[in-house]
């Protein structure tokens, strides 16, 4: 076997159950903002100062947003093929996040006031890793607007995400910089 398929050559892509698109449709520019959110990820996860609950945390979203990139890379017509928490971005994986979005809130507490990121290098990762969930969220819009979907959570998923991330990043600071 190759890693070479040579089928993207024309500039097409498959979807998740064959649907093939150009490879500028809103889909894989979704999927692929996700993807790209994913190696961001993997960064702040081999981070030597990172404790072992976070790290095991970043692992349990990376692959969650595998669950994402499969619901974007399935066309509207088949979607009833995806399979919850899955193929399928589900409440419940909406809900943990707020769970841990949360506890650090309350750990923590929230600036009153922009936060300038730049403190040490696993915050400054974190803020990274947000801002390429915020564009992976605009895709997402895109996407979901342009297939007219009223069924989904991957908007809310990566919303929540990016809240976060952010959290994270604060959570990683002894003191927040602020932008004044």
């Amino acid at each position: 076997m190759k890693i070479y398929t040579k089928k993207g050559d024309k500039g097409k892509t498959s979807l998740l159950f064959g649907t093939s698109v150009s490879k500028d449709n809103i889909a894989p520019e979704a999927y692929g903002s996700v993807d790209e959110l994913v190696a961001a990820l993997g960064l702040i996860r081999k981070e030597e100062k990172l404790d072992h609950e976070t790290k095991n945390l970043v692992l349990k979203i990376q692959r969650e947003l595998f669950i994402v990139g499969a619901e974007l890379a399935t066309s509207k017509s088949n979607r009833k093929k995806l399979k919850p928490n899955e193929t399928l971005v589900t409440e419940s994986m909406v809900d943990e996040l707020e769970k841990v979005i949360d506890e650090l809130t309350e750990k923590n507490g929230i600036p009153e006031y922009f936060v300038v990121p730049g403190n040490n290098s696993i915050s400054s990762k974190f803020d990274w890793c947000r801002v390429v969930s915020r564009r992976a969220e605009r895709r997402c819009v895109t996407w979901k607007e342009l297939n007219k979907l009223e069924d989904s959570f991957v908007i809310t998923y990566l919303n929540r995400l990016s809240d976060l991330l952010w959290m994270m990043a604060r959570n990683y600071e002894d003191e927040w910089t602020a932008s004044k």
